[in-house]
């Protein structure tokens, strides 16, 4: 079963029960395939220049279903920021660190890709 893309190119596919994100390449290629957990996911913290602070990123393509952490926010590591649902299953984006919440790019029922930022700690 594959849901819409929500970007191009990227599906949401359920394989016996378990759900996977598919980056599909132009020619049909698979050029990446990501387990799509139930459990709860740490958000990848990627390199950023300095004072910028550290976005926090979609591992994967859903929709955001509830935004906790508010703009100001201080907040430790492990901490609940929000809630993305995919495939009907909700997943936890946690603080992969301590820091203080400096930007929320999205509200809940916004759609978004593997990769996009969702807020950025400082």
């Amino acid at each position: 079963k594959a849901e819409k893309p929500a970007a191009s190119g990227i599906y949401t596919v359920e394989v016996e029960g378990k759900a996977f994100v598919v980056k599909v390449s132009d020619g049909g290629d698979i050029s990446q395939l990501t387990a799509a957990s139930s459990a709860p996911v740490q958000a990848a913290s990627p390199v950023a220049p300095a004072g910028a602070g550290t976005p926090v990123t979609a591992p994967l393509a859903g929709n955001i279903w509830k935004v906790i952490a508010t703009e100001g926010q201080s907040v430790a590591e492990g901490d609940v920021l929000l809630i993305l649902e995919a495939m009907k299953m909700e997943t936890e984006i946690r603080a992969a660190q301590a820091g203080t919440v400096r930007g929320i790019a999205v509200k809940s029922g916004d759609a978004v890709s593997v990769g996009d930022t969702l807020m950025t700690l400082a």
